[in-house]
This record gives structure tokens, sequence and C-alpha cells, in this order.
């Protein structure tokens, strides 16, 4: 407990699935959290909830994929604030289908949200991070940016991307204290797999060593790990969390 205590932390997508996840984590280790989503309905719920959260969680309407937009969302942080501490890039949309049934309407919308949005948001909030000389950027990158998958060439490419990005930045802002690293989760138990196909997902239980499916908390708990003081020497890495499913 307490292991984020007064760090002021932005995390992206954190109105369902891992990203919900991760505000109550990092709620309950003491951070302040700013949720940045499309819809913020279900951040408003916890807050109703849990009254003596309202001081530390706030939810903003921020489209990410919108460059002009998270820089506005950012500064209002920071003046707020006076700091932000940790960004965790974790918005993510999927539009699957196959090269040949792919719209280039469908391709744009995944690497919109995937990856440029990963790069608005370290964009808007890494000069914050340099004034500071501190600062950790988590991105969420996927098992199958690490090996593919059928079916999703624009998913594959964007989480393929922040993988790039995460290790050209952790080189370029490790000197000014940052440390920038990726979380790779396999597959969750989320609305996203959701929309998979109960055999297929049978399928990937069975190759899974442990059996299962991840849960969104497990996403979370290495989100905070890397988040923490804990990870102060860590950089550049992917650290992949998927019960085992690639070996």
């Amino acid at each position: 407990m307490n292991r984020l205590q007064s760090k002021i932390a932005i995390i992206t997508g954190g109105a369902s699935g891992i990203g919900l996840a991760a505000v109550k984590k990092f709620l309950n280790e003491g951070a302040t959290v700013i949720v940045w989503d499309v819809q913020t309905q279900t951040v408003e719920a916890i807050i109703k909830e849990q009254p003596d959260y309202q001081r530390r969680l706030q939810a903003m309407v921020v489209d990410v994929a919108d460059l002009q937009a998270v820089q506005r969302a950012a500064e209002e942080v920071f003046k707020r604030f006076g700091r932000i501490d940790i960004l965790i890039n974790n918005a993510g949309i999927t539009r699957d289908a196959t090269l040949l049934k792919m719209t280039a309407e469908q391709w744009q919308q995944v690497i919109d949200v995937n990856l440029t949005g990963v790069f608005n948001c370290s964009k808007a909030v890494a000069p914050y991070m340099v004034q500071q000389q501190a600062g950790k950027i988590i991105n969420t990158s996927s098992v199958v940016g690490l090996y593919g998958n059928f079916g999703q060439t624009n998913y594959v490419a964007a989480k393929s991307g922040v993988i790039g990005m995460t290790r050209v930045w952790a080189r370029e802002l490790g000197r000014k204290g940052i440390t920038v690293n990726a979380v790779a989760p396999g597959f969750i138990a989320t609305e996203m797999t959701q929309k998979v196909p109960p055999n297929i997902l049978e399928n990937i239980k069975e190759k899974t060593p442990l059996k299962r499916l991840g849960q969104p908390e497990d996403i979370a708990n290495a989100y905070c790990f890397l988040a923490s003081d804990e990870a102060d020497f860590i950089n550049g890495a992917v650290l992949s969390v998927d019960g085992g499913l690639i070996l």
C-alpha cells in the first residue's frame, strides 16, 4: 500500500477494462489519478460510491487522437497539481478484419488511437516531466505486437510501433530522469476479448500454462510496479504479462 503516495498519474482509457482496474489500483496505492477518456460516467460513478476519492480522482473527456485536445488537458493537469509524475498510455480500440477485408477507415481508426494517441499523450506530458527532471511513462503494447495475430493488421502494427517508440523514448528521455517502459498484455478478460469467439478463447486458455485468461488487475499490478520507485532502474523494457502464452 501507498507505493504511489502523493504521485500525480494520468491514465488514458481509464473508464473501462484494464484502465479502470489501474485507476482503482493507483488510488489504493495513494496516487492522485486523472483519467483521460472519451466517456467519464464510470469514473464519476466511482466518486459517488467512494466520496473520499473525490479529492484524488478527476475525469476529463479527452480524445487521445487529438493532439491539441491532449495538450490542453496536460496543461490543465499541470496547472492544477504543479507536476505530472506518471503517464499510463492505456487507451486502445480494435477494428479487426483480415487484410483483404480491412477498410482504410478501420486501419486509420486503430492507428489514430493506439499509436498516434500514445505519441500525442507522451508529446504533451514529457515537457513537464523534463522540467521536473523525473517521471514514468508506461505504454500499453500487446502480446500480438510481439508475435502478430490473424485478422489484426492494424492493431498489431500499432502495438509493434508502441514498442519501438518505447525504446526510442527510453534512450531520449532517460538522461532527463524519465523512464519509459511498455507492458505487453496477453489475452485479458475485458469487453475487448468478449468479441472473440468462445472456442478461440478456450484454445487460448489451453495454450496458456496458467490455463486462464488474465484479469485486468494483473495488468494494473504491472503498471503499478513500473510506476513505483521499485522500478527506478528499469528503462526501455517490455514486460509481457500473458500467463506464459508466448513460451
